[in-house]
């Protein structure tokens, strides 16, 4: 009996949410579905999609959330397909529209391998394996061959030596690219009989680390994205554009500058859309251009003014974007026979869209997130923008807290703009405790659409009576070029200013306690926490730093994308600005701590080194002004990726902010959450 009690009361303690049993709790989003990948059939009449299926928390064995394959009549219900314990990626359909291919590990598969499905009823045949495993992959328009992404199988001593100690890394230098391999494609009906000795991929010559490899419509050529090495700095910064023959001769260069996104054929082949950046300096790739596949002659048909053009997709004539614009997005296009002439698909204010398909007889259909659900499949028509999925039914009875854009200004006047959930069952006059989710990047922004996730549990927040505001503030893409580089070589001040305008606009509105405030973020929004925690400490009561940076100059020396934060972010080199940066730097500013901060971390962050967040913990710990705890997750990189890291964090979180903006405060929680009572809960109802 007592033990029972304990539980009931660790439970109501550390699952924010559970006191208000209409709105999210932390187990909620732990379960929460959303698609992911579309692909519409080229006829237009079915929709392939996948969809997320997240582990069960103390319940399944950790890992990612799974990811099975739907399909859907496109004025029909959606059916499963491959479900369960599955991985599903790589979706495409045959030209015929007859099948789905796609890339998974199936039975006894050591590797990802390709398989196909046919839509109109049978099991999967697998079509292709290979030795270190099918990534990415690209199949010609007649169908008889396929291009594929794969690294080279390491030599079997590797293995024998590493058994007998000999482990040794040569950092930076033994790393391995990405190939593009070419083998033929059996028909259909001879696919359960071929396999890898069969296919007999060969490596296509082409100098550098693959990114992607695609077909072209009408003939054997590939447009491929590639960069010198498969060091991350490389991929973000050097990527080139060009078209290879399938020997991997460059029959077309397109010279680029800075940042690349998707590139695309359009449907005849003759020429090739891509998102790029305007120079090498500019943070995103957000601009739009199309070129010459023949001459690798390219012009910028629309340039980031304003916005951010986030997805590409070209059906026939038309070619589509994804375009977002301050916190809304909308679907739009041009026409690109004759004269160029511009079109709109889906208004700004109908959600946010993310991945694009068009079939080649011009049905659109989208991913769209809305402030009250995760990304859906939506239908565009000349009746509108439909819903065609719901993948948590039991979040429409949920009761959610009323998101929406708020607008102000910054101390020096600058027009800013973020997003604001207030609380479940809001009272008008009553001033609520607030927490500042941030984004990271900060080439990022967060839109008006579907924000709750593990690390931001917003809806969380809201059912347990607290404001959320997250913050564009300088720096952050959707509002242009010159808006998205506002930050540079200006670290902190003013962008991270810019959050406290945005709080003190609220505590003027009569919305929030001055003196109940918290502030979170992870990557470069870890950063703001701890230049919060820390510069502006007087503006905030609790903080909760994830993977974030506390020291400019250790950040340079232990990232691996140190010629990104120099092109787009610092503008300068420790050694030519070694002051300037030290001073832009959380540490430097310790002494004037006093906000309490949690700081937790991924042990194998290789983006932002965790001795950071070591760095950060050390100073305050030594000085002693401020509570501060340092929480480690083996196995995790630059944010949490499984199921248990993830609910573990997002515990850890409401509970740091309830114990400083709603609690008594003082010294920390404790720093055992007893994940092994809610093993033991699930064990006593197993066996009753």
């Amino acid at each position: 009996m007592k033990k029972s009690l304990i539980f009931i009361a660790f439970i109501s303690m550390v699952f924010a949410g559970a006191v208000n049993a209409a709105g999210m709790t932390l187990e909620d989003i732990a379960k929460v579905k959303s698609v992911r990948s579309i692909n519409i059939s080229p006829n237009g009449q079915w929709v392939a999609f996948t969809k997320s299926k997240p582990r069960t928390p103390y319940k399944d064995e950790d890992g990612t959330a799974w990811s099975e394959l739907y399909v859907m009549p496109l004025g029909g219900e959606p059916k499963p397909f491959i479900t369960g314990k599955v991985s599903i990626a790589g979706v495409s359909w045959s030209s015929d529209s007859k099948s789905i291919y796609y890339t998974a590990k199936r039975g006894d598969d050591k590797k990802p391998a390709l398989y196909a499905i046919p839509v109109d009823g049978g099991e999967s045949q697998q079509v292709l394996t290979f030795k270190s495993g099918i990534g990415a992959y690209s199949i010609n328009a007649k169908g008889d061959k396929v291009v594929f992404l794969a690294g080279e199988e390491k030599p079997k001593h590797i293995e024998k030596l590493s058994k007998k100690g000999f482990k040794a890394k040569v950092y930076e230098e033994d790393i391995q690219n990405t190939f593009a391999w070419l083998a033929d494609l059996p028909a259909q009906n001879d696919q359960a009989d071929q396999g890898e000795e069969a296919a007999k991929p060969e490596k296509i010559a082409i100098d550098g680390h693959v990114i992607s490899a695609k077909f072209s419509p009408v003939k054997d050529e590939l447009l491929v994205q590639v960069s010198p090495t498969s060091l991350i700095d490389d991929v973000y910064m050097l990527k080139t554009l060009q078209i290879v023959d399938l020997k991997g001769k460059v029959k077309a260069k397109f010279d680029t500058k800075g940042k690349q996104g998707k590139a695309i054929w359009s449907s005849d082949g003759k020429q090739v859309a891509f998102l790029g950046a305007n120079d090498y300096n500019d943070p995103t790739n957000g601009a739009l251009y199309v070129g010459d596949a023949s001459s690798g002659k390219y012009d910028k048909v629309i340039a980031n003014d304003d916005s951010h053009i986030m997805n590409i997709e070209w059906a026939g004539d038309k070619l589509y974007y994804v375009e977002h614009k301050d916190a809304e997005s909308r679907i739009a296009g041009f026409n690109m026979s004759g004269k160029r002439s511009g079109f709109e698909v889906v208004p700004y204010g109908n959600g946010i869209q993310g991945a694009l398909s068009v079939s080649n007889t011009g049905s659109v259909v989208a991913s769209n997130n809305t402030a009250n659900h995760p990304s859906e499949i939506y239908v565009a028509s000349k009746n509108g923008f439909m819903r065609k999925t719901n993948s948590n039914p039991w979040l429409d009875k949920v009761d959610l807290g009323k998101q929406e854009v708020f607008n102000y200004k910054a101390t020096d006047g600058l027009d800013l703009q973020g997003v604001l959930v207030y609380p479940v069952n809001y009272k008008k006059g009553k001033r609520y405790p607030m927490i500042a989710f941030v984004h990271g990047g900060p080439e990022a922004h967060r839109s008006n659409g579907w924000n709750t996730r593990y690390a931001d549990p917003i809806q969380v927040a809201a059912a347990n009576g607290y404001v959320s505001f997250i913050p564009n503030y300088r720096g952050s893409t959707g509002r242009g070029d010159e808006f998205a580089r506002a930050d540079q070589h200006a670290y902190a001040d003013p962008e991270f200013s810019d959050i406290v305008d945005g709080k003190n606009a609220l505590v003027e509105k009569g919305i929030v306690d001055n003196d109940k405030v918290g502030i979170t973020g992870g990557s470069y929004g870890g950063f703001a926490t701890a230049w919060s925690a820390t510069a502006l400490s007087e503006h905030y009561a609790a903080g909760v730093m994830f993977v974030g940076i506390s020291n400019q100059l250790s950040k340079f020396g232990t990232t691996d994308i140190p010629n990104e934060m120099h092109a787009v972010h610092a503008r300068a080199w420790p050694w030519d600005d070694f002051q300037w940066m030290l001073e832009r730097s959380p540490i430097y500013h310790v002494k004037k701590a006093k906000t309490p901060l949690l700081i937790m971390h991924g042990e194998n962050d290789t983006r932002v080194h965790p001795s950071q967040s070591m760095e950060m913990y050390r100073y305050l710990k030594t000085l002693g002004q401020a509570p501060v705890r340092l929480v480690l997750y083996p196995g995790e990189g630059h944010g949490n990726r499984k199921a248990a890291a993830q609910l573990d964090y997002s515990m850890r979180l409401m509970r740091w902010m309830d114990h400083y903006l709603k609690g008594d405060g003082g010294e920390p929680p404790a720093y055992d959450l007893k994940h092994e009572e809610k093993l033991e809960s699930k064990k006593d109802k197993e066996e009753k």
